[in-house]
């Protein structure tokens, strides 16, 4: 058996652009992917504190240094820029890895969404 369990986390990030008319995704800066371990193509959750909504995507690579986090094709009517938002992904995992197995969880400054 194996169980789902929380992988990476980036915790209040602030939402920098919502691009309707792009194919899909979320654009995380690279130096938060790094950071939190969420690849490219990673499936991602997307939780927005300010209005509730939770949606489902996947990780792209943002510009390095750049703070972005912008919502893409249909998740872009889940945000509004300013938005603070929670990304997270998870691994499966036998239940006895996963009790040792302490996810990257990192906390950002919500207004330059970079490390602190």
């Amino acid at each position: 058996m194996v169980i789902e369990v929380l992988k990476s986390k980036i915790h209040k990030v602030t939402v920098t652009e919502a691009n309707l008319h792009y194919v899909g995704s979320v654009s995380i800066d690279e130096d938060l992917m790094d950071a939190s371990g969420i690849i490219e193509n990673e499936k991602v959750q997307v939780l927005n504190v300010n209005n509730g909504e939770r949606l489902e995507t996947y990780a792209i690579r943002g510009e390095r240094g750049s703070g972005q986090i912008c919502l893409n094709g249909p998740a872009a009517r889940k945000v509004v820029v300013g938005d603070v938002v929670i990304i997270m992904s998870y691994a499966f995992m036998e239940p006895g890895e996963a009790k040792s197995f302490r996810p990257a969880i990192i906390f950002p400054d919500t207004k330059t969404n970079k490390l602190i």
